[in-house]
């Protein structure tokens, strides 16, 4: 291990085995919370590289705690975190939304560490509950079309590891992983990323797991498709260019997304949405993710349709009452 440490420190690039090798000394405690803490800023700090998402992946998937549900035709939407906007939770709504509209999500999820709300915090907020429990998940497949995995139930190793990413409070290639290791493997997937290089990797790695997919990641920075400005969309064979005019006269304006100051806050932001209560650009926001998201189960779908069909689902308000929120 000080090896692998050693050549973190002088800059250089972990291979699959070493990275592999990494998360097994963590979830095998042979390995120093300093030397954690090393290997994390490096990679930071320098940038995460493929063979590293690629064995820390493996590594964390192999030593996940198992889970056989019907990923056929099941879908996980997630951001990466760690873009620093502090919207409200664009990704854990929209997969909502979807559920709510007849397609099965199987979301993948945590605490919030580089924001005050993450997916954990804000459906635990709005009742949901977290369970390891198989035939529960099958039941809430059956009857709402959703399910979520809380990372921590099913990852060891990153229960190891979250007091110090906390602790940090900065996003580390954790939030990388996040959306790589959901413990089913949904056939479909859409991610946004903090960066489009991270994107280029994602693009990468999904080729090769998934049968449809988008990584999203929004010229402005955004881990998500917010159409507040220009958004590169990479899929299995593309890589494509959004504006805000696919949709919309204007652009949205990004203060218009801003989540709330608590858990709490967020959580009402996310309810009033699903309720048909949510602003014009909440709800335009939505629309999009779940049109974008709808493409992925069928790439002949014409989009502006889908927008528009997802956009006065919204407005109906049918989506709290599919999920008992009212």
């Amino acid at each position: 291990m000080i090896q692998i440490i050693e050549k973190i420190i002088e800059g250089e690039i972990l291979n699959q085995k070493e990275s592999s090798a990494f998360i097994h000394a963590i979830e095998n405690e042979n390995i120093a919370t300093e030397h954690i803490v090393t290997v994390l800023a490096c990679i930071q700090f320098r940038g995460i590289q493929l063979p590293e998402i690629i064995g820390f992946r493996e590594a964390l998937l192999e030593l996940s705690n198992t889970l056989q549900l019907n990923t056929e035709n099941a879908i996980d939407l997630c951001g990466t975190g760690g873009d620093g906007k502090n919207t409200f939770n664009i990704s854990t709504t929209t997969s909502l939304v979807l559920a709510a509209m007849g397609k099965n999500v199987i979301k993948h999820g945590n605490y919030g560490v580089s924001s005050n709300c993450g997916s954990s915090n804000v459906l635990e907020a709005l009742g949901f509950e977290f369970t390891t429990n198989e035939k529960k998940f099958e039941e809430h497949l059956k009857n709402t079309n959703f399910c979520f995995l809380h990372a921590p139930n099913f990852h060891p190793t990153l229960k190891k590891v979250s007091e110090i990413r906390k602790n940090l409070g900065v996003r580390t290639i954790f939030n990388s992983l996040g959306p790589l290791v959901n413990p089913c493997q949904p056939k479909f997937q859409m991610t946004g990323t903090y960066s489009l290089e991270l994107a280029k990797i994602y693009q990468h790695v999904l080729r090769d797991v998934r049968t449809n997919f988008k990584v999203i990641h929004s010229l402005d920075g955004y881990d998500e498709f917010t159409m507040t400005d220009a958004t590169r969309i990479l899929g299995v064979n593309s890589d494509q260019t959004r504006t805000s005019n696919d949709y919309l006269e204007q652009a949205i304006i990004p203060s218009t997304l801003l989540g709330g100051n608590t858990i709490q806050e967020s959580a009402i932001i996310v309810k009033n949405i699903l309720a048909g209560k949510g602003s014009r650009d909440q709800n335009t926001v939505i629309a999009g993710n779940v049109a974008e998201a709808l493409h992925c189960f069928d790439d002949s779908i014409i989009k502006l349709e889908a927008y528009q069909e997802a956009n006065q689902f919204i407005l109906s308000g049918q989506a709290a009452k599919h999920f008992n929120l009212n």
